[in-house]
């Protein structure tokens, strides 16, 4: 069996080495950008603070600011966690996905659970200030999210989140095959776009827990 941590891939070694096939055009991710609800006037007046102080020196800030300052707090204000499901930081996760046993830290994740996580659910984020930063953000939370899939085992699609210093990019995996969105800017009106991208995380989560009870 090899080994690998989540910060040693590039794309094009996963693709290589589990069979991925990066798309462009995906149902999944069209109905994921599509299908939030309206933001309520509590929300955005939450997600304009955070914007403001945001602009006014995210751009100095380092990984664990982005993170505890900005990219955290809007995760949360769309009340993800309950007795069910949590949203964890700084977890380890690892599993077996083909001959390769993958492992590492896992900057932010939404499974089972409510004081440990239990089963990864279809969104895991990475977050880096910057793409000089060890490894590739988007490699890092795709392999990540190649172990939560195994961990599932009705194999449904994984949801994803990577972030390069203001930038969002949202990733989905079906399958062998995964599509990316284009980048978001959260110093502008699409931080409310990347807003409804989380609220249908939150929402997917609990409709699915809701199925796997009955």
């Amino acid at each position: 069996m090899k080994t690998g941590t989540f910060k040693q891939w590039t794309l094009t070694e996963l693709d290589n080495a589990f069979a991925l096939k990066q798309t462009w055009d995906s149902v999944l991710m069209q109905k994921w950008e599509a299908g939030a609800a309206d933001i309520t006037v509590a929300e955005k007046e939450a997600l304009l603070k955070l914007q403001k102080t945001l602009i006014r020196g995210g751009r100095a800030w380092n990984e664990v600011e982005l993170e505890n300052k900005f990219i955290s707090p809007v995760i949360m204000i769309a009340d993800i966690d309950d007795e069910e499901i949590g949203y964890f930081l700084e977890r380890n996760l690892s599993g077996v996905v083909g001959d390769y046993e993958l492992s590492g830290v896992v900057d932010g994740m939404i499974a089972t659970g409510f004081r440990d996580p239990g089963l990864p659910l279809f969104c895991l984020h990475e977050y880096k200030r910057s793409i000089e930063n060890q490894g590739s953000p988007d490699a890092q939370v795709l392999a990540a999210m190649l172990v939560a899939r195994e961990k599932n085992d009705n194999k449904l699609p994984i949801y994803g989140l990577f972030v390069i210093g203001l930038v969002w990019n949202f990733i989905v995996l079906e399958g062998n095959q995964y599509c990316i969105s284009r980048e978001y800017k959260a110093t502008d009106d699409e931080l409310f776009e990347i807003f409804q991208y989380v609220e249908n995380i939150e929402k997917n989560h609990k409709s699915r827990a809701d199925t796997n009870r009955r």
